[in-house]
């Protein structure tokens, strides 16, 4: 199949674009800076890549870059919204992007009626924008997709942006007539191994302050404080998740939470120092519905933390 990923660049992304090239697939990968040569070329070094990569430019704020880049492509992945926890200008860059450019693109789909999947990688801040705190006033209950989402003007940018954004795709599905079934994943804690060697990675550095107990804000004293309990998942599950997402048929309107295991910080901290956790994982966030129907099964955190990730 010809299959176009915005974002298959990036941490979670570069892992979908390698199992679609491994599963024989032609993968079109979206590119701000395609003249930033040394920005993609884990992607060319991949098996298949040769053959059936192409990087193509796109700046999804420019709507009538859109139907060229989407032109020709049965399956489209969304892992494209910009992830970082410093910022200057929430607007300009946090929720713009991701919202405007989510809008861009469902709209675009529309348009195109060769596409037949599109996954949008969202996140567990679509359904709780304080995490990795628990939804205020259900403390320690499990969430799942069942439940009402929760959202606050007062949580960070990236949360809002990301739950606005979802918020926009379920209005989209509302309405839309068309033949493409729209899935959303919302991935946990994203963590694990990345492809590239960029050092840029805000996932890289999330791994990086825990293992350290780094606090580079009050918030993140905060979490260390309270030793809150953090929701982690592996990012090779992740992108199995979301090639399932995008080849099993029946799944238009779905969203799944993508979920392994819940430990408290300290834990996280031991693990990504290659030492046991002093506790259990608990369940805070309900995975059953990517379980049941997208066929998953996750990797405890201790198999995919506590080994020397990167040169950070």
């Amino acid at each position: 199949m010809k299959i176009a990923i915005i974002g298959g660049a990036g941490f979670i992304g570069s892992h979908v674009t390698q199992r679609f090239l491994d599963a024989g697939h032609r993968v079109r990968v979206s590119a701000t800076r395609p003249e930033d040569t040394a920005r993609y070329a884990h992607l060319h070094q991949l098996p298949g890549a040769s053959e059936r990569l192409e990087i193509v430019q796109l700046d999804l704020l420019k709507a009538d870059q859109l139907p060229v880049f989407l032109e020709g492509q049965e399956i489209v992945v969304h892992s494209g919204t910009p992830f970082q926890l410093a910022f200057q200008d929430a607007a300009g860059e946090l929720l713009d992007p991701t919202i405007t450019g989510t809008k861009n693109l469902l709209a675009a789909v529309a348009k195109n009626p060769a596409i037949k999947q599109l996954v949008v990688v969202a996140s567990v801040a679509a359904h709780n924008t304080h995490f990795p705190l628990d939804v205020p006033g259900r403390e320690g209950q499990v969430i799942s997709e069942a439940d009402k989402p929760y959202f606050s003007d007062q949580d960070h940018p990236y949360a809002q942006a990301k739950y606005l954004a979802d918020q926009e795709v379920r209005k989209f599905v509302e309405t839309y007539a068309g033949d493409c079934s729209v899935v959303s994943v919302s991935p946990v804690g994203v963590m694990g191994k990345p492809l590239s060697d960029r050092e840029d990675s805000t996932s890289m550095g999330m791994q990086h302050l825990l293992r350290n107990k780094i606090a580079p804000d009050e918030f993140f004293q905060l979490l260390y404080d309270m030793d809150a309990a953090f929701a982690v998942v592996d990012v090779q599950d992740v992108a199995r998740g979301i090639c399932s997402a995008a080849t099993t048929p029946g799944l238009h309107g779905r969203h799944f939470l993508l979920s392994a295991e819940s430990y408290p910080i300290s834990d996280l901290t031991l693990m990504l120092n290659g030492k046991a956790p002093a506790g259990g994982p608990r369940t805070v966030y309900d995975a059953g519905a990517s379980k049941r129907m997208l066929g998953m099964e996750y990797a405890p955190a201790t198999n995919f933390l506590g080994q020397p990730f990167s040169r950070l």
